[in-house]
């Protein structure tokens, strides 16, 4: 008896949403089902990317869920304001959801809680059962024993103000405010006139958020700007994982064939945070799979997973001398440094593509940590060995 589905796709984030999607535009023939445990795929998110992270062929195709596009952005710290002429683009959960289930149909359903899954099966809590070829688990970060991790916690508004803002481009980072246990930045998106986003974002080594602190951080922000706030829209929070260290092989091994996706598959930028190119990446790499049994996708995301880990091992790197080099309010030295280097340089991190002499630039010049600081945490190289730092 052959399975009902050809794939099985669990938790509408990101990632399992842009793989439904993608083969609904290629592959509809393909029996596709995509289930989410809340009232709608995609929750409440804005994704934000460098257009230089994609192939023009990849943004043609992502274009219909791109609500906001700027030339570039800016950075501002104590002793350095800087201005990179670098596309910059968000796309917003709402119009994700939008699309994506007026594209899939009765091929999402939502509000449907997973009991317990497998390679080529879900259990529903609602005791039925779901066959497939293939099941592929996106449902987020799961903690592992294998990873080591800092953490990325925010809480962002969206904001009706009274008057324009001023503002033309993105603030990535604007790290002249005040700092705490921890690197803090505030990011700010201008989504017309009268609106933005602003984001409170610390670089912390708990996965906690204050989100009571935080509104207090944005309210003063915008204070501190002359904005003038009418109306909360919208609030998003969340923690992202930063990679320290840690064992692929024993993390895909506690897999158990169990194919993944996204956060939980550990596509991510490692220092960032970011997702949306990986997710991109991932949903070219499942549409044009030959065969999507559990086995042969297990295997292709794993492959792809890996050659991400292994490209991204000098990110790792410098996290651990983010988080573990310098005490924690003097972590802004460390962005502050890296976004007076060259802005090409700054667009290859960003996209995960640094040559070596970027590596080398990097770390050349007066650092600012201590050096033995520095070395002892580039010799951290296991979760192991970050625990017993603890």
């Amino acid at each position: 008896m052959s399975a009902a589905w050809d794939l099985v796709l669990v938790g509408a984030g990101l990632a399992n949403g842009l793989i439904a999607w993608r083969l609904r535009q290629l592959r509809p023939e393909l029996r596709v089902l995509l289930l989410e445990a809340g009232a709608v795929p995609g929750g409440n998110h804005t994704w934000s990317f460098q257009a230089s992270d994609l192939t023009s062929a990849q943004l043609e195709w992502l274009d219909p869920l791109i609500c906001a596009r700027w030339a570039g952005y800016e950075v501002r710290f104590l002793t350095l304001q800087r201005q990179f002429e670098s596309p910059y683009c968000s796309i917003f959960s709402e119009r994700f959801a939008e699309v994506i289930t007026a594209d899939l149909g009765e091929s999402l359903r939502t509000s449907t809680a997973v009991r317990s899954l497998a390679p080529t099966w879900v259990e529903l809590e609602s005791g039925e059962r779901i066959e497939a070829q293939a099941v592929i688990d996106g449902r987020g970060v799961e903690a592992s024993p294998h990873l080591a991790l800092g953490y990325q916690a925010f809480v962002g508004q969206e904001l009706r103000l009274t008057e324009p803002h001023g503002l033309t481009r993105p603030i990535l980072m604007d790290a002249t405010v005040s700092q705490g246990q921890g690197y803090r930045f505030v990011y700010v998106l201008p989504f017309a006139p009268d609106r933005l986003l602003i984001e409170d974002t610390h670089y912390i080594d708990a996965p906690v958020v204050d989100a009571a602190l935080l509104r207090e951080h944005i309210a003063a922000y915008a204070s501190a700007h002359g904005w003038c706030i009418e109306e909360v829209m919208r609030e998003e929070q969340g923690v992202l994982p930063i990679t320290l260290a840690g064992n692929f092989a024993q993390f895909w091994q506690a897999a158990a064939g169990q194919p993944r996706s996204g956060l939980r598959a550990g596509l991510f930028h490692a220092t960032t945070g970011y997702s949306l190119p990986h997710a991109v990446r991932l949903a070219e790499l499942v549409s044009a799979a030959p065969e999507l049994d559990a086995e042969t996708l297990f295997s292709s995301i794993r492959s792809q997973a890996e050659q991400e880990w292994r490209r991204q091992a000098f990110f790792r790197l410098l996290n651990r001398m983010l988080f573990l080099a310098g005490r924690p309010e003097e972590r802004w030295q460390v962005m502050q440094r890296f976004y007076g280097l060259p802005a090409g340089l700054i667009q290859r991190f960003y996209a995960g593509r640094l040559t070596l002499p970027d590596k080398a630039r990097i770390l050349t010049g007066k650092p600012p940590v201590p050096v033995l600081a520095a070395a002892r945490a580039a010799m951290t190289v296991t979760p192991q060995q970050l625990r017993n730092r603890a």
